[in-house]
C-alpha cells in the first residue's frame, strides 16, 4: 500500500527506535500516515528513561506499538513479526561508539552482528518486504581518498565498532543474494541534533558550556568530520523506504567537512557561552576525517542535506536548554 507522503509501506517495524536517531524516524514515519512497531531494549549504555523519554510523543500515538525486546531474541523477533506484520523493517539498533567498542568488542559483535542475522532470519520467515540496515561511515576506515564513495574498497576498519558495522553490511548483501529480498544499508556520517546521545562530541560540549566545566578535545583540534543533521538523515531513511528491489549502499552525510577546532569556535557561537577546552592525546580507532561523497544517494534517493551545521547546533543546543524534551 502507498501512503499519501509516497512511501510504499502501510506498516514498518523499526529497531533501536528510543534511540537518538530511532526516534525521529518513528516520529516521521507516524507523521507519514505508516503504522509504526518499535522496538529497543533501553540498555543502559545511557540512561534507559532518556530513551523512554524520547518516545514519549510517539508512544501516545494510535498507529504506534513499542515493544521492550532485544534484536538477539529470535523467538521474540518471530513473535514481533507475526503479530505486526511489517512490510519493511528500518534496522537502528546497535552498540554504538568507537571507543566503548575497544573496551568490549564481544558484545558489539554479539548485538550488531549476531543481532543482525537474528533479524534478517525473523525477516525471511516472515516474507518481509524490505530491510533498511543502518551503517555508519566508519567503515570506510582511517582512509586518505575523500570523498567517501560507495564503491571505495574496504578492507581497514579501525575499532570493533566500525568492523561490526562492516560485518552487517556483509551479511545484509549475502542475505539478499541467497533470498532476494530488498536490502538498502545507508552509511551514516556523524549524526546530531536533538536528541543526541549524550557521549557525543557536540552534546559533551554543549552540556560543558551550559555548566561551565572545561571540554576535553581530544588531538589537535585537526581532525574532521561530515556532521549531519538529523532531520537530513531522516529524510534520507525515508527516501531509501520507496526502494523496492535489489542490493544497495548509500552514503547519508552533509558533504561538508567540519575541523574539530572550527566546531567548537560554532558551538560556542550557537550557545553564547564561554567553553574553557583541555587538550587529551588522540583516541585509539578514531579517524583523521570522513567527508561524504553525495552524488550516488542524491541521484538514486534524491538526498540532498538543507540543514547548516550552524542552523543545527542552534535547534540541537534550543532542545538542550529547554529542558531536552
Amino acid at each position: 500500500m502507498m501512503t499519501d507522503t509516497g512511501i510504499p509501506h502501510d506498516s514498518v517495524l523499526v529497531t533501536g527506535a528510543g534511540g537518538f536517531i530511532g526516534s525521529h524516524v518513528v516520529e516521521a514515519l507516524l507523521a507519514a500516515d505508516v503504522r509504526v512497531t518499535g522496538l529497543d531494549n533501553f540498555c543502559d549504555f545511557y540512561a534507559p528513561d532518556r530513551k523512554q523519554a524520547n518516545l514519549r510523543r510517539a508512544a501516545a500515538h494510535p498507529a504506534c506499538t513499542i515493544i521492550t525486546g532485544d534484536i538477539r531474541d529470535a523467538v521474540m523477533l518471530r513473535t514481533v513479526m507475526k503479530e505486526a506484520r511489517p512490510s519493511a523493517v528500518i534496522h537502528l539498533a546497535a552498540m554504538a561508539g568507537v571507543r566503548p567498542s575497544i573496551e568490549r568488542p564481544a558484545l558489539y559483535a554479539a548485538v550488531n552482528v549476531e543481532g543482525t542475522a537474528a533479524l534478517l532470519q525473523a525477516c525471511g520467515e516472515a516474507a518481509c518486504g524490505a530491510f533498511l540496515f543502518a551503517s555508519s561511515s566508519s567503515v570506510y576506515g582511517d582512509s586518505t581518498k575523500t570523498p567517501f564513495a560507495e564503491d571505495d574498497p574496504l578492507a581497514s576498519p579501525v575499532s570493533p565498532y566500525a568492523a561490526t558495522k562492516l560485518a552487517g553490511e556483509l551479511l545484509c548483501r549475502s542475505w539478499h543474494h541467497l533470498h532476494d529480498m530488498p536490502i538498502t544499508c545507508l552509511r551514516f556520517f556523524t549524526v546530531y541534533g536533538p536528541r543526541q546521545r549524550p557521549d557525543l562530541a557536540i552534546s559533551r560540549f554543549m552540556q560543558c558550556a551550559r555548566t561551565g566545566q572545561p571540554a576535553r578535545m581530544f588531538g589537535d583540534g585537526t581532525s574532521s568530520r561530515d556532521y549531519t543533521f538529523v532531520d537530513d538523515i531522516v529524510a534520507g531513511v525515508l527516501a531509501a523506504l520507496r526502494i523496492d528491489d535489489g542490493f544497495h549502499l548509500y552514503n547519508l552525510g552533509s558533504d561538508r567537512p567540519t575541523a574539530l577546532a572550527t566546531l567548537i569556535d560554532a558551538v560556542r557561537r550557537a550557545t553564547g557561552r564561554t567553553l574553557e577546552i583541555e587538550q587529551a592525546p588522540a583516541q585509539p580507532g578514531d579517524v583523521r576525517s570522513t567527508w561524504a561523497d553525495l552524488s550516488h544517494s542524491e541521484a538514486a534517493l534524491g538526498y540532498r542535506p538543507r540543514t547548516s551545521l550552524e542552523e543545527g547546533l542552534r535547534r540541537q543546543w534550543e532542545w538542550m536548554i529547554n529542558g531536552g524534551n
